[in-house]
């Protein structure tokens, strides 16, 4: 049963969503005498790692480190990962969907399942009011949540809006020793994203016929078939039948998209 290869990259696009969320932050500078003229705006860099990552860089080597001197910036990790089951649906529940230029293929796939993703997003500034410029950009937002649409399996056309859940935020201001040292700001931000991770979708033909078994009062020698198909309602064939009449050979001629109704038979068996 396990062991069968397949990778839709939910939990990939899940932080790729929610990284994207923050990768166009600006700061922008003011005239203390006019507050009202900008003296200019720079872009915030969004880097993928723990703080530790960053402030190890630059105190190894402060001159030669890009890190050193592009402040502002943010950084964003995945810190972990646990089921949902307030979101749990029936295991055996599928959906299925018609591929769009081939309408005799049907793929198949089983309902996700449901996980929280917990994420961590610092900003770190040199000075106070750089730090919350980001951080009111960012909170407006989140009411606890924000949702976003993520196109988790195209070749299913399948799309979910996933909510993000603002939880909690910390402050911190690491400027310890004397005056020389460097002062760095810390706003950290966790988050959640209820997500979906999804098992592989498989090809499947199309149900063109039901059947129905009915017996009366639990008799079971008594028993009443009943038997539905599709039926054209227009005239869909192609040329030379297109004549206006709907027959056996528009019903023939259906397709998934093809608008239709339903002809039925009863069989009784004694």
């Amino acid at each position: 049963m396990l062991g069968t290869h397949f990778y839709n990259q939910a939990i990939k696009k899940t932080v790729v969503g929610f990284g994207t969320l923050f990768n166009n932050m600006t700061v922008e500078d003011y005239n203390p005498v006019n507050p009202s003229e900008v003296l200019g705006k720079q872009k915030v860099p969004l880097g993928y790692g723990p703080k530790e990552k960053f402030l190890t860089r630059l105190e190894e080597n402060p001159d030669l480190s890009k890190v050193g001197t592009t402040f502002p910036r943010m950084y964003f990790e995945m810190t972990g990962i646990t089921y949902d089951a307030g979101r749990k649906t029936s295991p055996i529940q599928k959906y299925r969907t018609v591929v769009a230029d081939n309408g005799d293929e049907v793929r198949v796939q089983f309902v996700p399942v449901p996980y929280a993703i917990d994420f961590t997003l610092g900003i770190l500034a040199r000075n106070q009011d750089d730090g919350l410029q980001i951080l009111e950009q960012i909170l407006p937002y989140f009411q606890p949540q924000f949702n976003i649409t993520l196109n988790f399996i195209p070749d299913m056309d399948e799309k979910r809006d996933v909510a993000i859940f603002l939880n909690n935020i910390n402050y911190d201001d690491e400027w310890s020793g004397n005056f020389n040292d460097r002062r760095i700001i810390d706003w950290t931000l966790s988050f959640t994203a209820k997500t979906y991770i999804y098992g592989p979708f498989n090809q499947s033909d199309i149900i063109k016929k039901a059947l129905v078994y009915e017996s009366v009062n639990n008799i079971v020698d008594r028993t009443t078939r009943l038997t539905y198909t599709p039926k054209a309602v227009t005239d869909i064939a192609p040329e030379p039948d297109g004549d206006g009449i709907v027959d056996a050979l528009d019903t023939a001629a259906l397709g998934p998209a093809d608008d239709f109704g339903f002809s039925g038979e009863i069989d009784t068996f004694f």
